[in-house]
C-alpha cells in the first residue's frame, strides 16, 4: 500500500512539474534537457565549432540540446560534431552520430575513432546512473565505477583543456568521487540546477583540464563488463 501510495505521489509530482510541462512544450524527449542547458549557461561548455562526446546518451534530451546549441538560430546543420554512445537504443537526431553499445568494447572505440578522425574532444557529457541495488555500498561502489570509466575514457580522448561534466549522487561515495576529480583535472566544480529537484541527492560535477592523458588506448577487456 506505501509503495502504490509512493507511486502515486511520484506521478503526481511528475506531472505537475514545471520543466515536465517545459519539455513537452519545447519538444525535449525529457526534463533532464534543463540541467545541461543551465550548467552550460554558467560555465560556457558548449561552443560552436567543438565536439562533443554524450556517454549513456539514451533517451537523447541532452543530445537535444546540444544539437541546438550548435545548429545557431537558423535551425540548420551543425557547426561541430555530436557523438553519442549507449548500450540501449535511441530515436535517431539529426546531425548526431549515435554508437550503440558498450563504450569500453575495442568494437565500439573503433567505430567512435571512424567518427572523431583523430580529433581529440573538447566536451564529454554523462548522465549514466547504475542500476540500483538499494544496498547502499553496492550502489556507491557501482556509481564510482560509472565514474572511473568516464574519466578514463576522458583521459584516452579530451583534449588539454576539455571538459568532463558528470552525473553523481550525494549519497553514492561522492567525497571519494570529488577527490579523484580533483586528482585528474585543473579545474573541479560542483553544480546543483535548478531543473534538479531539491528532494534528489543528484549533483553535477565537472573536470576542467585533464592532468593525466593517457596516450594508448587500453588492451581489450571482455571480462567483468557488467556493472
Amino acid at each position: 500500500m506505501a509503495k502504490k501510495k509512493l507511486n502515486k505521489n511520484w506521478l503526481h509530482d511528475h506531472i505537475n512539474d514545471p520543466y515536465v510541462k517545459l519539455a513537452q512544450k519545447e519538444g525535449y524527449r525529457a526534463r533532464a534537457a534543463y540541467k545541461l542547458k543551465e550548467i552550460d549557461e554558467d560555465e560556457k561548455l558548449i561552443k560552436p565549432g567543438q565536439v562533443i562526446v554524450d556517454l549513456g546518451c539514451t533517451p537523447g534530451s541532452w543530445a537535444q540540446y546540444t544539437r541546438r546549441k550548435l545548429a545557431g538560430k537558423d535551425g540548420g546543420g551543425v557547426n561541430g560534431t555530436l557523438i553519442g554512445l549507449d548500450m540501449l537504443e535511441m530515436e535517431p537526431i539529426a546531425d548526431f552520430h549515435f554508437i550503440q553499445g558498450d563504450f569500453r568494447e575495442a568494437r565500439v572505440l573503433r567505430q567512435l575513432e571512424v567518427v572523431l578522425q583523430g580529433r581529440k574532444v573538447d566536451l564529454v557529457l554523462s548522465d549514466m546512473a547504475p542500476n540500483l541495488s538499494g544496498i547502499a555500498t553496492a550502489d556507491a561502489a557501482r556509481m564510482e565505477h560509472l565514474i572511473d570509466l568516464a574519466i578514463e575514457f576522458s583521459q584516452l580522448h579530451l583534449k588539454p583543456s576539455g571538459v568532463l561534466l558528470v552525473k553523481c549522487f550525494k549519497d553514492m561515495g561522492f567525497s571519494q568521487i570529488v577527490e579523484k576529480f580533483r586528482t585528474e583535472f585543473k579545474v573541479v566544480v560542483q553544480k546543483k540546477p535548478k531543473a534538479s529537484r531539491d528532494k534528489s541527492s543528484e549533483i553535477f560535477l565537472m573536470g576542467r583540464g585533464i592532468k593525466h592523458p593517457m596516450k594508448n588506448a587500453p588492451e581489450e577487456d571482455d571480462s567483468a563488463l557488467d556493472i
